[in-house]
């Protein structure tokens, strides 16, 4: 009995032993490294620069007014389709006190005259019925009192400006009615009734009353970095992405690149503008955020492989050819290729390489 445990115990050992070694060399033999086995295909291929912006209205303008005053009725809305000419706003007056004075006392000096004029050419046209003075003479009394009556016109006018800002006579013309200049929409109206607002001068930009913009005609402003900005040129076709609206691309056209950059965080940006085609079934509003998709090159039709598949030995480009997919491990042919232009993921073979041939990609996890 105790031959037998002996022989079982040795056995085991033996086992165990040799168990051990045989994991050892497993280790120690080279794992096969497996790879990624990409197609030569063909496809299309663009190199794109992208510009960051925004989509704003080519015309927009502010309204201002031209008479300083208090806000008295607001006619619009942010919002609001405006004709040219159009009434957006009404600015009460607040007359100056040394100038409303004036007026009024140029009011009654006006009336005093007029009352003298008005009396003596009474009178001239008694003698005249009468044939006392000649036609010369009644000539000039009738030019006396309609330019006394004139004056009189003249100065209530101007004290009407003065205190309301409007004149009965100007009343569709007056500063105090604060009009759109163009056709479009309203796209502000940073005051409320009541509000203070200056008049534009020389010396005041003066206080914006609205700002309307053309919605029917917008364009793309953005920043491209100088080392793209070489690469693009005015007529150049684009593509806009806005962020606001999943799943559209607008066509647009490369209009204006600024001569001169300016420099942001460390970088060099130049200002581009491009002339965006916005279907009327979309809306777009002002100052929706936007990339824009530059096509600097394009190969339509032409063999590609991903550009992780390429090996690099000084200044040439090669690829691993698969050459035998039954041995253990894969046999892979290392092969020169002249390659053309790239898009970031995708690479166009101009040589060496079929459609159908298998490459190397990347190794396996």
């Amino acid at each position: 009995m105790k031959k037998i445990f002996k022989i079982l115990v040795w056995t085991l050992v033996v086992a165990i032993v040799l168990g051990t070694f045989y994991m050892l060399w497993k280790k120690s033999q080279p794992k096969e490294i497996a790879y990624d086995i990409i197609t030569v295909e063909t496809g299309d291929i663009e190199n794109t620069s992208v510009a960051t912006g925004k989509v704003s209205p080519r015309d927009e303008v502010m309204i201002k007014p031209q008479v300083s005053g208090i806000v008295s009725e607001l006619r619009k809305n942010a919002g609001d389709l405006v004709k040219a000419g159009e009434i957006i706003a009404v600015v009460k007056v607040i007359p100056e006190m040394g100038s409303l004075n004036a007026a009024e006392s140029r009011v009654k000096i006006a009336e005093i005259n007029f009352n003298q004029i008005t009396a003596e050419h009474e009178r001239q046209k008694r003698l005249f019925d009468r044939g006392v003075i000649a036609n010369q003479e009644m000539e000039k009394a009738q030019a006396d009192f309609d330019k006394g009556r004139e004056e009189l016109e003249n100065a209530k006018n101007n004290l009407d400006i003065v205190r309301d800002g409007i004149s009965r006579k100007m009343a569709q013309q007056s500063n105090t009615q604060i009009r759109s200049t163009i056709d479009g929409m309203i796209l502000d109206i940073p005051v409320k009734v009541g509000n203070s607002v200056i008049q534009s001068n020389t010396f005041n930009d003066g206080t914006t009353i609205a700002t309307v913009a053309n919605m029917n005609d917008m364009i793309f402003v953005g920043k491209l970095d100088e080392t793209e900005v070489d690469r693009v040129h005015v007529g150049m076709p684009i593509k806009l992405i806005v962020g606001a609206i999943n799943n559209h691309k607008f066509e647009a056209l490369l209009e204006y690149i600024s001569p001169k950059g300016v420099e942001e965080n460390g970088a060099i940006l130049f200002e581009i503008k491009a002339a965006a085609t916005i279907p009327d079934s979309v809306t777009i509003r002002a100052g929706y955020s936007a990339n824009a998709e530059i096509v600097v090159a394009k190969a339509d039709s032409v063999l590609r492989v991903p550009e992780s598949t390429l090996s690099f030995s000084g200044d040439s480009t090669f690829v691993y050819l698969l050459t035998d997919s039954i041995a253990k491990p894969k046999v892979f042919d290392k092969t020169h290729i002249i390659t053309g232009i790239s898009d970031g993921i995708f690479i166009e073979v101009k040589e060496g390489v079929e459609q159908g041939m298998k490459v190397r990609g990347n190794q396996k996890l």
